[in-house]
This record gives structure tokens, sequence and C-alpha cells, in this order.
């Protein structure tokens, strides 16, 4: 196994060589020296460890021994690097970087990986080196940075053996980012791949339903939980974690019956859970909450008493303890649990908010007050506008209290004074037992700790003199600066009860002892991670769990509340837990960790090497300075912003280390006690491996346009003969002709950057006046220009004499009443504004759900909506007769909707007019327009396709309402498009140039939003700010938009008025160039691209002429590159005995695409043997049809060219003079 480009017996050979070089001269090497020196025997044992064995390889128990080896391999290669200054062959710095991350020290292997990054400037051709680096990343959370690292890796590699690793982290943290789509999309690819992996199919199954009702999905939740408890043998933990989401999902949400049936099924699942897994406090605590909810008091104590001996202290079962003494009128005992509450999660809004609700019924509104605020301050707070009015009404004096018992003496913070943390009671009781041999500082400490518990007990009992129940009592743990821990032994429990407190009314204060570290054999939890609520897993700086707690996730759970509930998250699987917690907040930015290395100053420093020349040689300095980020040879980088990918909440080692051993057990640790693989021992997942047929490609795996300059001129013979062989060779489908291409990167902000008054520029427009203009040839040339990125052209139904009104809505519910509308539920905000439902802060995040409906009920809306605002005009106009100034008004009402709540509206979009039979007339209007921005021409690359696309080479119809919004977006692989409003409203356009969309790429990324898939609407201060330009105009009836390729751009309607819109295709070298770059870059991001760039590339060297030189190249790349990977895989295939069967196409065709990865599969289709049997055709690419069968016996390989065809097509594609006359079909950028 090579992981750098050179084998790890090679590197340790050059590395005795370079130490024998530094040591001639001296007579011989002390005992030291030669414990380092690694044998012949150690250097073959550690020639296949690097990085894909991370997670695979045991390093306790019988695994000490391979322990012992890397830590002797690492301080040999940390040895040399003293001795050789630095000076070494990069693939030694990645190689040490394997070897740190396989022993788990994080800090050094992520300096040894960013030192090889340093010096290696085809790093990315190392897909070892970039699995590393993301399981580093992963680990300290940095998930932006992850993300990044891992979409690289199946760039590079698409058959990587650990892809199943990649795509189960990618689902998980894609799932934390609240981005759904994708989550579900990897979480699908890991499940297919029957490779070996760290989580069971049957946890990846309760990771998709869990996110199903994260979705808020519940029935598709429920039926996927179901489902997972019929699969045989299935695990303990798994199933009782199963069974715990069905108990709290029936209880929260309307899945059964009323509420009686409701709850009925929820205490059965919990009471099933348990029994399963009797430990789970989780499931005592809501098995506690139904309770509660039906009036079952004394059972709800029980559970929540269990739930705090089981698990660990959870500020959710304190308040929901706090809730149902205030319920009991125990105002002193709930105080007490809702000061528990918070104090274990500061940033707890619920608990808050019930503790001000308390103070406020005892007649305390300043101490209520106080309360609000700390609950408005809570990032998970979703009532901020109600509480700052309860605070407003609080503040102006008002009397109106339902006093029900002072607790006037006990203002909150005097009860924080008065009550002890059990770390404290703990203490107290160690003083007393060992009061004899006690210190005077030790005495003094005691009398103090026994006074301030005195105080305590009388403060408790002088509020209420009788308890709920005298055989029964809550948990009370005062605050203090730490997070108490409880501890889950129930011997520990019990002592610390029966000291202390006692009497009938006694409450039982735990010990602080840490929660011993569960053994990962007996604990399968710490495979399933979860996240509660809607968020993910959600942490604020107010509130991080300690070291050695599992991840809770912060939901509010007190009665009433209707949030979803989380599952067990006892330890977020690979290591997506607390060390640092704001990275899952904010996750794509922050500084550079202080990672240190202690130990070694000296070798700290030549890691950090010339990037850091002020290093000394004897302290402890950074690793971390030298980051992908920081660097600016390449725009290859992994980091695509100088942006760090750490938190500045990053652990020192010391605290790293220890925060390792005491938390749980997950994906992230190698030695997390698997000793098999679902079955399989580590040398069987070493061998898994390995497949029966060569790895080759038979597809395109990187950029199509050429990075370098590349020869295109021999004939197909010869590059056929060039390549004869290769895959059986052992080519593998991560090495592409000549050299690989790097992994796409959005382009920077260009430079310099425009001043202030440059960024609203006015928009290109062009009036006709007659026919003679519309078809005059500059036009063309002009809105093709690439320095043009939109072109409004105006008066152009006008000069064509179109026939608008065959679009209009009546003429359509005449043609087709019933047609399908897809329909767009959107809020009716300002159009350079965006905010949250509640009208309190600017976002990018734009609300547009999804419904259908027809045209005509679409059609009846549409002039409801314009009837009612007819209405609300006039009686505006009788209330407001003095205010005739229209625009003041505007703004005073624009002035009103930002502050919510906000209208909702509903868009008409993607109406399908593709049908020739049912909208003759419309589009044989459109034949009327110009060739370049027609439908179907010669010149539009999208008319050679071959195949309908909708939306793109047909056209689409959106009836809108004032308001309706089409979010931010470039055009399907950033092909040109065409827009006609039809009237009678206008429309507002905001546009972007294509150089700048990386920026706006990063702005989603910084809101938790998909570029490409999310729905957003950019806020227009951020990009002013960030010197981004915007155009901005009107588009009125009869106007034409041309957006160029590439361009950005969001819309929203004035009035009411339909729009028409396609896309075409310029015969270009820019148009070609990005529409081949954004699906590189969709292939890169897992998302499917629409138009097949292989495919409509072969089809053009058949149809077209092409004269443009760059475009020319551009084609001819392309089809060289693709004429290879047919032949090395074909030619693979054959010679492993797997039969090619020639199947051939039929006319109008689709391009295929994989039903599993959906990238695009040219040529040879992995068909599965049912399919090809029922003539369905289920395609598979070749790396998915591997992973679901490693030996592809149950699949057939359809072949649709022959070879000889693609070589006659390859030769006959030649670069033609220019002929003026076809300017206009065939022009250039």
């Amino acid at each position: 196994m090579n992981s750098c480009g050179v084998s790890l017996s090679a590197a340790t050979v050059a590395l005795g060589d370079e130490a024998k070089k530094m040591a001639a001269g001296k007579a011989s090497r002390d005992s030291e020296e030669e414990s380092l020196s690694l044998t012949v025997e150690e250097r073959e044992a550690l020639g296949g460890m690097d990085s894909r064995l991370f997670g695979f390889v045991r390093l306790h128990e019988d695994g000490a021994r391979m322990k012992t080896l890397l830590g002797k391999a690492v301080r040999c290669y940390e040895s040399l690097i003293l001795k050789a200054e630095g000076k070494v062959d990069s693939d030694f710095f990645c190689q040490l970087g394997h070897f740190n991350l396989l022993l788990e020290d994080y800090s050094k292997a992520l300096s040894a990986y960013q030192r090889y990054y340093s010096l290696q400037s085809d790093y990315w051709k190392n897909a070892a080196f970039l699995y590393g680096l993301g399981l580093v990343y992963f680990y300290y959370n940095a998930f932006h940075w992850a993300i990044k690292a891992f979409q690289d890796v199946l760039y590079v590699d698409p058959s990587f053996c650990r892809a199943k690793e990649i795509h189960l982290r990618l689902g998980l943290m894609f799932k934390v980012n609240t981005d759904y789509k994708s989550s579900l999309k990897h979480f699908q690819l890991a499940l297919i791949d029957c490779n070996p992996c760290t989580l069971s199919s049957a946890e990846i199954q309760f990771h998709i339903a869990h996110l199903y009702e994260t979705q808020r999905k519940y029935h598709s939740a429920k039926e996927a939980y179901e489902q997972l408890l019929q699969t045989e043998n299935l695990p303990a933990q798994v199933k009782a974690t199963v069974l715990q989401q069905l108990g709290w999902m029936h209880h929260n949400m309307d899945i059964v019956g009323d509420k009686a049936s409701k709850e009925s099924y929820a205490i059965q699942y919990l009471q099933k859970s348990l029994e399963a897994d009797p430990n789970s406090g989780q499931s005592w605590y809501f098995l506690g909450r139904c309770y509660s909810s039906i009036g079952k008091v004394q059972d709800a104590f029980i559970s929540y008493r269990q739930s705090i001996d089981k698990s660990e202290a959870s500020a959710d079962t304190w308040c929901s303890i706090g809730v149902l003494y205030q319920q009991q009128n125990q105002p002193m005992d709930a105080l007490q649990a809702y000061i528990c509450a918070v104090q274990l999660d500061h940033g707890h809004a619920a608990a808050w908010m019930d503790l001000g609700t308390l103070y406020e019924s005892c007649n305390q509104p300043q101490d209520a007050i106080k309360c609000y605020l700390n609950a408005t301050r809570s990032k998970r707070c979703s009532n901020t506008s109600t509480l700052a009015a309860r605070i407003k009404f609080l503040q102006n004096g008002s009397d109106n209290w339902n006093v029900v018992q002072s607790l006037s003496h006990h203002p909150v913070q005097q009860v924080y004074s008065l009550c002890l943390t059990p770390q404290k009671l703990q203490h107290l009781e160690q003083l007393r037992a060992n009061r004899d041999n006690l210190s005077p500082a030790q005495k003094r400490q005691l009398e103090q700790l026994e006074s301030q518990f005195v105080l305590m007990q009388q403060v408790r009992h002088k509020g209420v003199a009788q308890g709920l129940h005298k055989s029964q009592s809550s948990c009370v743990s005062g605050p203090n600066e730490e997070q108490p821990v409880f501890s889950t032994e129930s011997a520990q429990y019990q002592q610390a009860t029966s000291t202390g407190i006692k009497k009938p009314n006694e409450h039982l204060t735990l010990p602080s002892n840490s929660v011993p570290q569960r053994n990962a054999d007996s604990h399968l939890s710490s495979h399933i991670a979860t996240s509660g609520g809607q968020q993910g897993i959600i942490f604020t700086k107010e509130s991080k769990p300690s070291k050695n707690r599992s991840l809770v996730p912060e939901t509010s759970r007190h009665t009433g509340d209707t949030s979803n509930g989380c599952a067990d998250v006892k330890g977020l699987s690979n290591h997506v837990h607390q060390l640092i917690a704001d990275a899952v907040s904010s996750p794509n930015h922050g500084d550079s960790p202080n990672l240190l290395i202690g130990d070694n100053p000296q070798l700290s420093a030549l890691l950090i090497g010339k990037a850091n020349d002020n290093v000394g040689t004897g302290t402890c300095d950074k690793v971390n300075n030298i980051h992908p980020a920081v660097h600016t040879k390449t725009d290859h980088s992994v980091a695509s912003s100088p942006s760090s990918a750490i938190s500045t909440a990053t652990p020192s080692p010391k605290s790293t280390e220890q925060a390792s051993i005491n938390s749980v057990t997950s994906l992230n640790s190698p030695h997390s006690g698997i000793h098999t693989v679902n079955g399989e021992g580590l040398e069987n997942s070493q061998n898994s491996t390995k497949v029966d047929l060569p790895l080759v490609s038979h597809r395109s795996t990187s950029q199509i346009i050429p990075s370098m300059s590349v020869s295109i001129c021999p004939s197909s013979t010869e590059v056929l003969k060039a390549f004869r062989n290769l895959g059986k060779n052992g080519l593998s489908n991560s090495c592409v002709l000549l050299d690989k291409c790097p992994p796409p990167r959005p382009p920077t902000s260009p430079y310099p950057p425009l001043p202030k008054d440059k960024l609203n520029p006015p928009t290109p427009s062009i009036y006709l006046e007659n026919k003679r203009d519309a078809f005059f040839p500059p036009l063309h040339q002009f809105c093709t220009n690439p320095k043009n990125p939109v072109t409004v052209i105006r008066g152009l139904a006008g000069a064509l004499k179109l026939d608008l009104g065959l679009f209009s809505t009546k003429t359509l519910v005449e043609a087709n009443n019933e047609h399908m509308v897809e329909v767009r539920t959107q809020l009716l905000q300002p159009a350079d504004e965006n905010w949250d439902p509640t009208g309190t802060k600017k976002i990018w995040h734009c609300e547009s759900n999804r419904s259908h409906t027809t045209i005509a009920k679409y059609a009846q809306y549409q002039a409801s909506s314009f009837q009612e605002s007819l209405r609300e005009e006039n009686e505006k106009r009788t209330q407001h007769k003095d205010h005739s100034d229209n625009e003041s008004t505007s703004s005073e009402n624009s002035g009103r909707r930002r502050k919510g709540p906000f209208k909702t509206i509903k868009f008409g979009t993607n109406i399908d007019l593709s049908d020739n039979k049912k909208w003759k007339l419309q589009l044989h209007e459109l034949t009327k327009l110009p060739a370049f921005v027609r439908v179907v021409s010669a010149g539009n690359l999208l008319s050679h396709v071959g195949h309908t696309i909708l939306g793109m080479n047909t056209v689409q119809l959106y009836m809108k309402v004032p308001g309706s919004r089409t979010p931010g977006h470039q055009e399907n692989n950033n092909f040109c498009s065409v827009n006609i409003n039809i009237g009678p409203g206008d429309c507002e356009w905001f546009v972007v140039p294509e150089d700048y969309w990386g920026v706006l790429n990063d702005f989603c990324e910084k809101n938790n939003l998909n570029f490409l898939m999310s729905s957003w609407w950019p806020n227009l201060e951020d990009l002013y700010e960030a010197n981004v330009p915007v155009y901005r105009f009107i588009q009125r009836p009869g106007d034409l938009v041309w957006i160029n390729a590439g361009t950005v751009h969001w819309v929203q309607a004035v009035g009411w008025c339909n729009n028409i819109a396609w896309n075409v295709g310029p015969l270009t070298a820019c148009q070609y160039k990005l529409a081949v770059e954004r699906y590189e870059w969709n292939k890169l991001k897992s998302v499917k691209s629409p138009v097949p760039m292989v495919h409509l590339s072969w089809n053009m060297a058949r149809n077209i002429k092409v004269s443009d030189p760059k475009l020319f190249e551009m084609i001819k790349y392309c089809l060289l590159k693709i004429l290879k990977q047919c032949q090395t895989l074909r030619e693979a295939l054959v010679a492993a005995g797997k039969e090619v069967i020639w199947h051939g196409r039929t006319n109008d065709e689709p391009a295929h695409y994989c039903s599993i990865c959906e990238v695009e599969v040219f040529n040879l289709l992995f068909v599965t043997n049912e399919s090809n049997t029922q003539k369905t055709y289920i395609v598979h690419c070749q790396d998915c049809a591997r992973k679901t069968s490693r030996s592809l016996e149950n699949f057939v390989v359809l072949e649709q060219y022959k070879m000889e065809d693609l070589i006659q097509v390859y030769d006959q594609f030649t670069l033609t003079s220019f002929f003026p006359d076809t300017a206009e079909e065939i022009g250039s950028c």
C-alpha cells in the first residue's frame, strides 16, 4: 500500500542512507541512536501503514506491539528531521502524519500533514494524505475543512478504499450543518457500499431514519424506524435507541389518534426500550415526560430520578423536575431544580423562562426580568419577541401579580450563593471523614462548608415544610462555575444520599465523581450519533459539555413542549464531540488552534519551518502556523479562503489527550475496541480492499479542460497505441491522461477590489425599434460578450410583434387548465431585504416550500390575490386621505413589514411547455425570435444534446403575484438564459458577475447554506461590504433579459405577471469552458449535472464545424481523454473475463447517469442482471457497481458505441476555417 507516492520501505531506506551520511566520520553510534533505527522486518511491517487503516488497526491489548512499533517509527522520523534540519523529502512528513494519526496524536498529525502540504505542490494527487487530513479536521469538529478534504478524496479517487467511511462522515457533518438533502445522499451511498466500515448497516439506517425525523418528516421516520426493527440480529443498543425515538415521536407528534393513544404508544415504546437497555438515562427521562403529561406525578418523579441515576447530569431533566414541582405548588423545590438546570447549561432558555415565571408568580418582578433576559440571550430562544414584551411589561411596574408564595428573601443571586454543588458536598464529606487529620487550612475550609451547608438547609426548609412525597425525593445540585457531572454508580449515589440531607423531605445530592470511561464493546451507543431538535447538534459558548460528558444536544423538553427529541448521543460518531463546541455552530471560521508540541520544541520549530522564522527552539511553539489556508501558491489548496479551519477553542495537546481518553469511543478512535469489522478481522479488512478486476476508470475523474499545454494533434491510432495495455498494468481510476487535474475551486474575489462608487453599475440595455434591430448581428455579439454579465433588450416584443397574449393566464387556462404547476410558498418581503420569519434579523436563507397544483387553481389564486389587493388599496385610501405621497407610504409599509409577521404568498413556477401538441401556438410564436435566443437553433449547444432537458432546451412558464421570488442561483451548468416578461406587472432583477460567484459561495457556507441546492437570498449589505458589484434593474412587459454564462442572479415580482424562460448555449469557448467547470464542480459536490457534457462533446464533434481554436482544443481534449478511458476500461474487463455485450443506442435516447451517485456514465453501462432481464436497465457507474458487487458478478456490461465509431469521430473532428456567413451560428468568445 503506497500512500505518498513512494513506498514506506523506500522511504525508510532513504532515511537510513541520510542517517549514514550524517554519521560519516563518527566512530560509533550511541545506544539511543541505535534504538531509533528500524530493522528490515519493522520496515516491512510499517510498509502498509497509512491513514486508510485508521479505525481498522488495534493499538490496545494484543495490538500493543503495533502501537510500540508506530511510536518507534515516529521517534525515528522525528530524529531524522531534527538532524537534517527539516531538509528531508516531503513524503517523510506525510508518513509521519499517518503514524501520528494512527496513534491518535492529532496535533502532531496536523502539523506533519501541513508541512507536507507546504512542500508538495501536487499534494492533491495523494488521496491517503487528503483522507488523513480530513480525519484530523473531523476530530477537531472543523467540518468546513473536513468536508473539503473528503470531497477532494472522492474527486481524485472515486474508488478510494475508505469511500464508505468518507460518505458516512460527510452524512454526519451535513446533518449537523442542516444540509439534509446532502446528508441523506451520502448516508445512502455509504449504505450501498459493501466494503468494511466502522458502523454497521443497521446503524447507518438509524441515521437515515433520524434524518427524516430531524426534517419533521415523521411518517417517513416512523416507517424507517419500524423497518429497522424488523432487521435480523439487530444489536440491542440500536434496538433500544430506535424504540426510544419512536416513543418520543409518539409523545410529541400527531402520528396516531388522540392524546391518550399517543401517550399509550409512547410509554409502550419507551418501556420496550428500557427492556433492551435499562441503563439509558435518556429513555427514563422521556418516560418521565410521558407520565407527567398524563398526570402520573409519582411515576414521573421515579422516572426522572432513574434518569439522573443512570446517566449524566442533564439540564433538561432538572428543568422538567422543576416544572413538575411548580405544578404541585412547591416553589422552593422548583427553584432548586431550575437553578440546577441553568448551572448545568447556562444557555438553557426553557429553564430561564420557567424560573422567571416562578419568580413572577412569587411577586419578584426584578428577578423575573433577570431570568427572562438570560433566556433572550440564549441562541436557542425561539420566542424572543414575546419575552421582550413581557420584560417591558414587568419594567413598567404592573401590580397584577398572582401571588402564590413569596421568595423575596431569596433573590436569584442569593440562591446561587446558598447552594452547594455536588463537588463541594462530596468534598465536605471527605473532610468530615478525615476531621482528625486535617491541616489548619482544611479545618477552616470545613467550617466554611458546614456553615454554608446549614444555611442552605435552612433556606430550603423555610420555603416548604413538607415535600411532595415523603418517601420520594429529587436530586438538587447547587450552582458553581463548573458543570456538575453525576456518577452513574448506584453505590456512590446511595452513599451520597445517606449523608448530608435527612428527614422525610430529604433532597438527594450526588457526588462529583466523573463518569467512568465506558467500555466500547458494551456501549454500541458510542457509534450512534443523533441530533436533537431541528437544528442538529447545537452548542453555545455559554454551554459547553464538560470533557467527559456525552453530547446531549439542546432540546427544550419542559412540559408542553413539542420539539423533537433526540436519541442518546454518547459520543457523536467520529469525535463529533465536545472539544471544539463552537466549531459546530460556526465551522467555517476561526483562528488556528494552539496545538503545541511541548515534548520536543526543536522538532516543533522544524515542522513550522521557514514560515515562522522567529520561532525559539527552547519554547513550546505552535505547529499549526503552516495551514492549507495560509499558503498562496495555487488555487488548488485544501482551503479556499485564508480563514483557519479550527476554532480558537481548540485545547492544548494535554487537554486534547485527556479529553480523548475520557470521552467514549467513537468512529474517530482507531482503537475503539472493534476487533472485527462487521465480522471481518483486521487481515480480512485489509484484503477486502482488493478486487478481482483491475480498478480502472470509465468516467472522467478530473477536469475536462486541460490545465497544461497538451498536444491534441495525434491521430486516434497513435493515442490508443500510447495507452495500450495500461488497464492490464493495473491503472487506477485515480489516474487520467498525462497528469491528473486538481480538484476545482471557486474563484477568489477579483483584485484589485472595485471602489465603492462602482458597486452599482448601470445595466447594459438595448432599445429595439423594429425587426431589423432585433436581427442586427452586433446584438448577438454584445449579449455573448463575457464583459456583459446581463443585457436587457427593451421593446423586443413590440419590435417583433410577438403575441404575448398567448402566454397570459386567461389563454393558459383555456388551453390546458389541468396542467401541473409547482408552487413555492414564500413570505412577502421587500425586494432588497430578507428577514427571518419573526422579522428580527436579516438572513440569507429564503423560505420556499414546495407543493403542486394546476393552472386553473393557481389562476384563481392569482386573480383573487389581485382583487384582495385592490380592496386593501381602496380601504387604505379611505383611511389615509391625507397621505398622497405614495413613496413615503411605501417606505412606511416597508418599515412595518420588516418587523413581521410577514404575509404568505404562493409562486407558480417550473410550468413545463415542452409538449408541442398542447402548446403548439405558443411555441410557434417564439420562432419569431432572433436565432441566438431561440429555443432551438444550430448555434445553440443545447440543441445538440439529442434529448430533452426540461427547462433548459424547452420553455418553462412562471406565474407570479407581487413578492414572488426566484432565489439566488447560477443557471444549470452555467449556460446562458433567456427570460421574457409577459406582464402585466414588472419584475425586479439583481445580478452579480460570474467572477464573484466564489464570494457568494463563501457567504452561503458561512450561513450553513448549500450554494448549489439551498434556497438563498443575498443580503446586499454583505455584498457591498465584500466589494461585490450588483446590477439592479426593472424588467417591464415585453422586455427580454439575457443572462450571460455563469452570471449569478435573483428575481422578485413587483406586480402580477407571467414570465417564460429557457436556456441557450452559444457556441463559444467561454460558454463551453464555464459549462465544463461547473460539470466538474458538481461532481466534486456530489450534485447531478443536468447537461451531460461528455455526451454533448461527442455530439458536437459529430455535428458541428468549429473554427475557434480555443473551443476546438477544449473539445478535442475531452474526446481524447474519454477515448482513452473507454479503451482502458474495456480492455481491463475483457482481460478479466467479463463479457461486454453490445447494446447500441436508440434515437433520442437520453444520456445515462449512475442511479446511485448520479455521475454521467458514457458508453459502458454497468446494469444489474435483474434490470437487464426485465429491460429496465438500472445503470451504475463502475465505482458504484464495484461497491455493490466487488467482482461485478451481479452486473452485465452493456456497450453503446463501437470503438471504431468513436475513433472515426475523433479523427474527423478537425479545426475548420472561419466562414463569415456562418458567424452567427459558430461564433466564438
